[in-house]
């Protein structure tokens, strides 16, 4: 290893030059003697090659570069110096001393200096030097190992692309703004999908790239932020953003947070954007709870769908005992069905179970009034749930004020993949037989709970008509989220 005191002005001053392809001290040109005076007085890092031998002098700070082979390198040619990197040096020496500079900012050796391979990095300029006839003596070299200041930079560059890859891999979107006019420095992917995709926003000022939410008082508190160094955290806001194709406005609700980015004085540089579009997140949720408010209709009504349920099982029972054992089979089909809804419907897989559970209970054991066509489609877990709610709150209606509610009253209920595509599912509800059917003045929580649709699916439509023959229902959504998993 290298002392850690190279002392490389006593070597100079110690060494029998005499003896040396030098010469002499006192027989040395103006050129040398200068060289040397400047390089031994100097803290940078620096070496003289000299003379056709290329005799190497260096500095005290050349010196720690050298690592083990200080000082036996010193005052010998070049060469045995470096050998172990000669392919890269010998071409850069050579130019020199053929009287062409040269200067790197950064150049890379695998060298050997303390006996095992370690990368290093180097900034130089190799310089000829002349006599007043213009012939190259030699070189001098002005140098500075950067290999700790490489190797920092490269960890930096990790960090920052690790942080990058996080970034990208988050679920919300993120920008980082620069400055108190807030420019953009960055955006992950959710974040440019969020504000509408094809913005070019990096370099610009959100008031720029973003100009609609200038009006909506967002800039305001971008600038409350970076004046105050207090984040600011929001949930479900809304904010109107030009993200459609056409460039039609769309409002959507985020989870928002704005931090504050400091330097290590203290001082606001930045701020950190994280935002959550949670549109379809509230709007789910506004449904769900809509779901929750019919399903305690539906028990409020339960009473009334007993009784009408034992209404029927007396009206086509033979004898009491046969009405005893149907009225406990309904009412026991009737539990089932509240265990499917409870569930969200995981009990039930295709629409034919889900038709067969609300047809138990309703129809009449004897003489059947509730006709069911349709193949086994497979339903996913939440459309499930609406179209329980659905078909039972069509039968509780129709079993007391519908086709249902008289004997002679009947009920077609049909489904099927339909549409040019077969992308589509479609189901009608038709009663006939029954009471003139009358639309009603209100609309109360059982038809809202009818008309909201299918939970979960795309594009759910639902129509509702009111001939004299009987209430005719149809209920359609795309067929793929239809049958999606949730």
């Amino acid at each position: 290893m290298s002392s850690p005191n190279p002392d490389c002005g006593r070597l100079f001053r110690s060494r029998d030059w005499a003896s040396t392809q030098l010469g002499p001290r006192d027989k040395w040109s103006v050129e040398l003697k200068t060289l040397t005076n400047v390089m031994l007085g100097s803290l940078q890092p620096m070496l003289i090659v000299w003379g056709p031998e290329q005799i190497t002098l260096y500095n005290d700070g050349y010196a720690e570069m050298c690592g083990a082979r200080h000082p036996e390198a010193f005052g010998k040619p070049f060469y045995e110096l470096w050998f172990d990197i000669w392919d890269q040096v010998e071409p850069i020496i050579t130019a020199a001393y053929n009287g062409e500079g040269t200067a790197m900012d950064d150049i890379e050796f695998t060298m050997h200096r303390n006996g095992y391979p370690e990368e290093t990095h180097f900034a130089f300029s190799y310089t000829p030097v002349r006599d007043p006839w213009g012939t190259v003596l030699g070189m001098f070299c002005a140098c500075t190992e950067i290999t700790a200041r490489v190797a920092l930079s490269r960890e930096e560059r990790t960090q920052r692309e690790r942080f990058r890859q996080v970034f990208e891999l988050s679920q919300g979107g993120i920008a980082m703004l620069v400055g108190p006019d807030h420019v953009f420095d960055y955006a992950n992917e959710a974040y440019r999908s969020m504000i509408g995709a094809g913005r070019e926003i990096i370099g610009k000022t959100v008031a720029e790239a973003v100009h609609e939410v200038v009006r909506q008082g967002y800039i305001t508190i971008l600038d409350e932020v970076y004046r105050t160094g207090e984040p600011f955290v929001a949930k479900g806001l809304s904010i109107d953003l030009n993200r459609g194709p056409a460039g039609e406005m769309q409002t959507r609700a985020i989870d928002l947070v704005y931090q504050p980015m400091r330097h290590e004085g203290g001082a606001v540089t930045g701020i950190l954007v994280q935002a959550l579009d949670v549109t379809q997140v509230r709007a789910d949720e506004e449904r769900q709870a809509l779901l929750y408010h019919e399903l305690g209709h539906r028990l409020k009504n339960q009473l009334a769908m007993v009784q009408a349920i034992a209404s029927q099982t007396l009206r086509s029972s033979p004898d009491l005992p046969t009405a005893r054992k149907r009225l406990s089979d309904r009412i026991g089909v009737l539990s089932d069905a509240h265990d499917t809804i409870l569930e969200g419907g995981r009990g039930a897989s295709t629409v034919t179970q889900i038709v067969g559970q609300m047809a138990a209970l309703h129809d009449d054991l004897g003489s059947p009034r509730i006709a069911t066509n349709g193949p086994a489609l497979k339903i996913g877990s939440r459309p499930s749930l609406s179209l329980s709610l659905i078909l039972h709150e069509l039968a509780t209606n129709a079993a007391k004020f519908g086709a249902l509610s008289v004997h002679g009253g009947r009920v077609d209920l049909r489904w099927a993949v339909a549409g040019e595509q077969r992308d589509r599912f479609e189901m009608t509800w038709t009663e006939s037989g029954g009471p003139a059917a009358v639309k009603p003045g209100t609309t109360g929580s059982g038809m809202r709970l009818i008309s909201a649709g299918l939970n979960g699916t795309s594009d759910s439509t639902v129509a509702i008509d009111y001939p004299t023959s009987g209430i005719i229902c149809r209920i359609a959504a795309d067929l793929q989220s239809f049958q999606k998993e949730h």
